[in-house]
């Protein structure tokens, strides 16, 4: 559908439906432990993380997409948008982006459709897309989703990180509406530091150095991160981001019902939570069940607390993620009013397509 591009100030985008999807395949410590130098013990105090979910061999980034994204449309009471935006670092193929195949599946012929890569932090930096195409009036309906495959870049013996990753695809809805109703996006925050783009990384499989076997390491073809460096950097950036936003927007942390950082590990989301002044009870958590399912994981932690009623209409809601980069961004909404949604992971007489 062709929409005048010229903005309109009374315009603002708004969530209307939301979905997530969780590969059947659910892989908890012991079964790691079992082949890696680590136990369930080690885990869980390092990460907090109990359980992650792993793509089946023939699943790809764009199967969890389009289950996700399916649910979202469901949840939203349409199959119709303008435009598809796909947040992801793991995409089916270099060429093309994933998110054209992702719309053509979910039956949207025609509409834009692109991807965004910002690691971690994509999810957020597509949101800010998605909203700018209504905002701007290029778009009255947009798709966001966030969807990793983590399993295929991670070095499966590798001990630090194949605990951490998981597999996943979270979508939310958007649609053109008014700035003060329930569930539209409010102030954003993005933000990069390209200077330290080697501390998340896989070094070879782009133009600097193609992943060809005869001329890099086994290292150089899987993703790589530097611990101790994240933490602080991440804790920093999330905080400091999603202060931000709430000065722009004249709130303080008690003004924030629910909390809703990327899902990195359990420590970094406490050690937020504590230097915002935000309780633990107002946090979300789907790290535990899910592992850090990167671009995945905010609109997948949405959804498991929107299912289980931990989100009430008329809750202001923070967002806030770091990543590679190194890249950061947050976002506050109002929750709106939404049908109930399925948990992630449950897959009663459905399949990802």
């Amino acid at each position: 559908m062709a929409v005048s591009s010229a903005g309109r100030p009374d315009r603002a985008a708004v969530l209307c439906g939301l979905g997530g999807w969780l590969p059947r395949h659910r892989v908890d410590n012991d079964e790691l432990a079992a082949r890696l130098d680590t136990d369930d013990a080690w885990i869980r105090t390092r990460t907090g993380i109990r359980s992650r979910h792993v793509a089946a061999p023939h699943e790809a980034t764009s199967d969890l997409a389009v289950a996700a994204g399916r649910r979202a449309l469901a949840n939203s009471g349409t199959h119709s948008t303008d435009a598809v935006v796909v947040a992801t670092t793991t995409p089916d193929r270099t060429c093309p982006a994933t998110a054209p195949l992702v719309a053509a599946r979910l039956g949207l012929a025609g509409v834009a459709a692109f991807d965004v890569g910002a690691v971690c932090t994509g999810f957020i930096y597509a949101l800010a897309a998605g909203a700018g195409l209504i905002t701007s009036g290029v778009a009255d309906r947009v798709l966001v989703i966030g969807a990793d495959v983590y399993s295929r870049i991670v070095d499966a013996d590798d001990r630090q990180n194949a605990v951490v990753f998981g597999d996943g695809a979270g979508a939310l809805v958007l649609r053109t509406g008014h700035a003060g109703e329930p569930g539209a996006l409010g102030s954003f925050d993005l933000g990069s530091d390209g200077t330290h783009e080697d501390m998340i990384t896989v070094a070879a499989g782009g133009s600097r150095l193609p992943a060809e076997a005869s001329r890099t390491s086994r290292a150089e073809r899987h993703f790589a991160m530097r611990g101790k460096e994240v933490f602080r950097h991440a804790s920093s950036r999330m905080t400091q981001s999603a202060r931000t936003v709430l000065d722009c927007s004249g709130l303080t942390a008690d003004d924030v019902d629910r909390f809703v950082p990327h899902q990195a590990n359990l420590r970094i989301l406490r050690t937020v939570a504590t230097d915002l002044g935000l309780p633990a009870d107002r946090c979300a958590t789907h790290v535990e069940r899910a592992g850090n399912t990167c671009a995945a994981s905010i609109p997948l932690a949405l959804t498991d607390d929107h299912a289980n009623q931990a989100l009430r209409p008329g809750d202001r809601v923070l967002l806030t993620a770091f990543g590679g980069g190194l890249t950061w961004g947050s976002c506050l909404l109002t929750w709106p009013e939404l049908p109930p949604a399925a948990e992630p992971a449950r897959h009663e007489e459905e399949s990802a397509p």
